[in-house]
């Protein structure tokens, strides 16, 4: 029972009340920035579990007008331990409910990364449209004991639409053939040939498989032995179709770690072609989908058409263990876009902000012909609160840099350096930078369109940065732990850029 308690009015009990409210108020206000919860760099609109630790994006598939995103998971720490499938699923890309964990760990070990399918033919026999999961059973018992080959492939099914799930009892339906590393399958259906295909990581080069019925399987070929960056173990592939004008152009992406271009982890690709059997390189050049050191382990959604849509990881294994964050740990990429064009002789992957993202934002402040020596954005706006895409074009393509900062003096710096042609993001006093020695660095990524405009569209959160230049071209994604929120922007050129538009969007915020 509740007792009531009457409070007579009195000047003493209003300044009760009042101080109660200024508390209550106060209290709110430090709860949905992050501070009373201690999660001050918790994104606000790229995904991270409730707790505990996450690492690579699994299974995404999209079905029924819901896009599933299921992830490796460690639900009991906030560092790297035995995984399972987490799972979330999302309408439209940008928020995300997380649903209970898909799949645990069993007795062939715990659940590694891989991919998702519908079977729209009943190939499996499962039922038809069932959802079936494609991944890697780690046996750490096994790699305790000396065993090379503790990776093995099975595959489980729901169908309840990613609900609840079933484990095949035939598993593993790809034993392993001797490799220490043999892992990340990601599968599609080929419709010239009726079959599925299978590409996987095979330590330091890739091994294409076919099977009828996702149950057996056979070798078809292999591709990247010597080839492409070869400084750490290949994991996390993908094969992807896609037309340019009118050709048939597959891109293979491979995940590498470490040997990325500016350090630790990185995603590769290949363009060229695919015939059921074997991928044929246009070229061996190696090229990433993204040059900055937090985008990695990124896959397409499977199910989705023509439309092509990317998330990735968005951390380093050089750091990811150790970053300051207390309840989870790492987020996901935004979703992203992906096309290919094609650039004098060659064709590269073009990737950019998922349409959906800018549903979320209310109405752009739109700045014109800004010839900046150093223009301060936020004295002709409000200063930054949070999530914002800040889109930019300039007249020429000079030297320029977008500041980031503080009131404590903490700053991140994204420009252009045209003498060296490249794009640049520099988080050496972004804030808390004592976890990893090579954490404070500035990044670098070079410019492959030779307009002589310049466009620029940051996607900023609370603890990220996304540079997207020249439509996508040139991408960078970076992570940082400033010890307040950045609030000011500032356009800063030597050479006097001249910003012949510039386009700033809030989140919307709910009442």
């Amino acid at each position: 029972m509740i007792k009531k308690v009457r409070c007579f009015y009195s000047s003493s009990c209003s300044l009760i009340w009042m101080r109660l409210t200024i508390v209550l108020i106060s209290f709110l206000a430090c709860y949905y920035t992050g501070a009373q919860t201690g999660e001050p760099h918790r994104p606000l609109i790229h995904f991270t579990p409730k707790k505990g630790w996450m690492n690579d994006p699994n299974g995404m598939v999209y079905y029924n007008g819901t896009y599933h995103l299921f992830f490796q998971h460690y639900p009991h720490s906030t560092v790297w331990g035995p995984m399972h499938w987490g799972h979330a699923t999302s309408t439209d890309l940008v928020h995300w409910q997380e649903q209970p964990i898909a799949l645990y760990p069993d007795a062939l070990g715990t659940i590694f990364s891989g991919s998702a399918v519908i079977d729209v033919n009943n190939t499996a026999g499962f039922g038809k449209n069932a959802m079936i999961a494609i991944y890697t059973n780690h046996s750490h018992a096994m790699e305790n004991e000396g065993f090379e080959t503790f990776q093995t492939q099975s595959i489980a099914y729901s169908l309840d639409e990613g609900k609840t799930w079933t484990k095949y009892k035939g598993n593993p339906v790809l034993p392993n053939p001797g490799i220490p590393g043999f892992r990340d399958p990601k599968v599609m259906w080929y419709e010239p040939a009726q079959k599925w295909i299978m590409t996987l990581a095979t330590l330091d080069h890739i091994t294409f498989y076919s099977s009828p019925d996702l149950k057996n399987w056979k070798e078809e070929s292999k591709f990247g032995k010597n080839v492409g960056a070869q400084g750490g173990v290949w994991e996390c592939p993908d094969l992807v179709p896609f037309t340019v004008d009118g050709k048939q152009v597959w891109v293979l992406i491979v995940n590498l770690s470490p040997g990325g271009p500016n350090g630790g982890s990185a995603t590769q690709y290949f363009t060229g072609d695919f015939d059921g059997k074997e991928f044929k390189p246009f070229d061996t050049q190696t090229r990433w989908l993204d040059y900055g050191p937090d985008e990695y382990a990124g896959i397409t959604w499977s199910n989705t058409g023509d439309r092509k849509v990317f998330l990735g990881w968005m951390s380093n294994w050089q750091y990811a263990n150790v970053v300051p964050t207390k309840n989870w740990r790492s987020a996901t990429t935004i979703a992203r876009e992906l096309s290919v064009k094609k650039t004098g002789h060659q064709y590269l992957v073009v990737s950019e902000p998922v349409k959906e993202l800018y549903t979320t934002f209310g109405k752009s402040i739109v700045l014109k012909n800004i010839k900046a020596g150093s223009f301060d954005v936020t004295k002709k706006a409000e200063k930054l609160d949070g999530a914002a895409i800040l889109k930019l074009t300039t007249s020429n393509a000079k030297s320029f840099n977008v500041l980031l900062s503080n009131a404590q003096g903490e700053e991140v710096v994204i420009g252009f350096d045209a003498k060296a042609n490249q794009y640049f993001i520099d988080r050496s006093k972004s804030g808390d930078t004592s976890f990893e020695k090579d954490f404070a660095k500035r990044h670098f990524a070079p410019r492959f369109s030779d307009n002589k405009e310049i466009d620029m569209t940051l996607v900023l959160d609370v603890a990220s940065v996304e540079l997207f230049a020249d439509n996508g071209l040139s991408v960078m994604t970076e992570i940082f732990f400033p010890t307040t929120p950045f609030t000011d922007i500032k356009i800063q050129s030597p050479e006097g850029v001249v910003v012949r538009e510039l386009q700033l969007s809030r989140l919307k915020r709910k009442d």
